[in-house]
């Protein structure tokens, strides 16, 4: 069985050691940068599952090092390490591309905790994109064509919406998990989104009326009064 294999991106060494030593004592297998420009580097030269990236960083910022590797790679894990406490800090790193992010100082239980989280969502969603690569996919009753922006049931067709299909596939590959609304609207409508939640509430409503027996009573997308949306697969 092969082992993950995690990047740790941090230049103070005392902290640096301590991450490497918890990681492996983790049956992870780790390789260390002591600043941005050698965490570039050695990304280059290897593959890696995850990348513990602190931001304030020598030679390139941890902000410029997940830049460059989601220019490069869109796919691998990027848990971005911080001592800022200020939430527009968390928004940019979220928006170049990490995919959860820690302020310090943090316990050992919250940082392993993160990373399983993190491995298992990406492990998760490449399981989707897989069966996505195969073609059409089931969601409720209906068969989810992606390419055609098409479900279809017993001859019948209907036509999605670009939104629509993403809230499927954003349910598809979350089944049974409650998702928040903020986390929906992150994930279809981007970061930056500065609208409600009742957009997405009109959209949900919208696809229900699509997919679902009786819109008025779902069973498939449900909701989760006071948080956001459940698929039932």
């Amino acid at each position: 069985m092969n082992r993950i294999k995690i990047l740790v991106a941090e230049d103070d060494m005392n902290i640096r050691m301590g991450l490497v030593d918890t990681l492996e004592s983790e049956e992870y297998q780790v390789t260390e940068a002591k600043d941005g420009k050698e965490a570039v580097k050695l990304f280059k030269n290897d593959s890696f599952d995850l990348i513990l990236l602190d931001i304030m960083m020598p030679e390139k910022s941890g902000y410029d090092v997940c830049r460059d590797i989601r220019r490069q790679n869109e796919d691998v894990c990027i848990i971005m390490l911080t001592a800022k406490g200020d939430e527009i800090d968390k928004v940019v790193g979220l928006q170049l591309g990490a995919d959860d992010y820690i302020t310090k100082p943090f316990g050992i239980h919250e940082l392993l905790a993160r990373i399983t989280a993190v491995l298992r969502r990406a492990k998760r969603t490449g399981s989707v994109k897989e069966k996505l690569n195969h073609g059409p996919f089931t969601f409720g009753n209906f068969e989810v064509n992606s390419k055609t922006f098409k479900l279809s049931k017993s001859g019948r067709t209907i036509d999605l919406s670009e939104r629509e299909l993403k809230l499927i596939l954003l349910f598809y590959a979350h089944p049974g998990e409650v998702l928040s609304r903020d986390n929906i609207l992150n994930a279809v409508w981007g970061i930056d989104y500065l609208g409600t939640t009742r957009t997405l509430d009109q959209h949900i409503a919208q696809l229900r009326k699509k997919i679902e027996p009786n819109p008025s009573n779902p069973c498939f997308i449900t909701t989760v009064h006071g948080v956001g949306y459940r698929y039932e697969s």
